[in-house]
């Protein structure tokens, strides 16, 4: 009867640490996912990142291009100008 009774004892631990595992293992599932997502959002990030640096890299380009020509000095013969 005392062993019965220790028997039932441990059957009900063992289905309390099974449903605490299977608990574990759906946080650990929905963690992946999240980890997951965010992974792939930071490299769309990194992404959009990489495109506005190399946008501002041309606009840099124009910028300095456009303060050469504003530097130059006129061009003869142009407007009637210097002749």
């Amino acid at each position: 009867m005392r062993l019965q009774r220790e028997v039932e004892g441990l059957r009900t631990t063992i289905v309390v640490l099974k449903r605490q595992l299977e608990d574990r293992e759906g946080v650990v599932g929905r963690l992946h996912i999240l980890m997951r997502e965010r992974i792939e959002r930071i490299d769309r990030l990194n992404g959009t990142i990489a495109q506005l640096r190399d946008q501002n890299r041309r606009l840099d380009e124009e910028n300095d291009r456009l303060v050469e020509m504003l530097q130059l000095p006129p061009l003869l013969g142009r407007s009637g100008e210097g002749a």
